[in-house]
């Protein structure tokens, strides 16, 4: 992790972001003035689930994966998050905490926001309030539907389901599989990597997908979202 000074040749500039573009000169000082970039490398700690959040974060760049961790180091995939993406939203709703962590798949570059000056951004206006709220809405679907999966599909379906959701990952970010690997991929279903194989393996067998080392590539779209439904 490497703290970007605007003098810096690796500093981006940021706040010309779209979710930005509703807020005040006002708004947008106290925003600038209360947010750090960073560079984190690949593999690093975005966020820690059930860490103090005194701040959230803002994706300039890169990708990351939100997971909330389980027993015995087992952990539940939620998202792949990329630029544009907020982490740690539900801090401000919530207790303050983060609610799961985030690891970066690639180098990014973020925004580390002060909590308090979201907050009060929020409550003086109104447009991007709904957006913010509408983005973690939307966290909150992501990891509803997480759950409906862990409790209703079996391991097909599992598999299925998270082949789809990396497979629209795929059409703007072509290495996610790679970057993934398939213990990733199995944390996405919440099954083991041995099961998450053997499945994966079996589709292939089926012509529903092709392995291509870490790669992977959907043949019958139609047929996995069957699975993902009736597995």
């Amino acid at each position: 992790m490497k703290t970007i000074q605007e003098n810096d040749k690796e500093y981006i500039c940021d706040i010309s972001a779209p979710c930005f573009a509703s807020l005040t000169p006002d708004q947008l000082a106290i925003v600038k003035t209360s947010r750090t970039q960073v560079k984190f490398r690949k593999g690093e700690n975005l966020t820690k689930q059930g860490m103090y959040a005194s701040y959230i974060l803002f994706i300039v760049n890169g990708l990351a994966i939100k997971f909330i961790e389980g027993n015995g180091n087992k952990n539940l995939n939620l998202e792949i998050v990329s630029a544009g993406d907020f982490i740690g939203l539900s801090s401000i709703f919530t207790e303050g905490l983060f609610e799961y962590s985030a690891t970066t798949l690639t180098d990014c570059h973020a925004l580390l926001v002060e909590k308090i000056a979201i907050s009060n951004v929020l409550e003086s206006n109104a447009k991007f309030a709904s957006e913010l709220i509408k983005r973690y809405i939307r966290s909150n679907s992501v990891l509803y539907s997480s759950i409906q999966t862990l409790l209703f599909n079996q391991m097909n379906g599992k598999i299925a389901k998270a082949l789809l959701y990396l497979g629209e990952v795929k059409k703007k970010e072509p290495d996610i599989f790679i970057l993934l690997g398939r213990k990733e991929i199995a944390g996405f279903a919440g099954i083991s990597v041995e099961n998450a194989i053997k499945i994966l393996r079996h589709f292939e067998k089926d012509q529903i997908i092709v392995l291509k080392e870490k790669d992977i590539e959907i043949l019958n779209p139609v047929l996995l979202k069957d699975i993902s439904i009736h597995g």
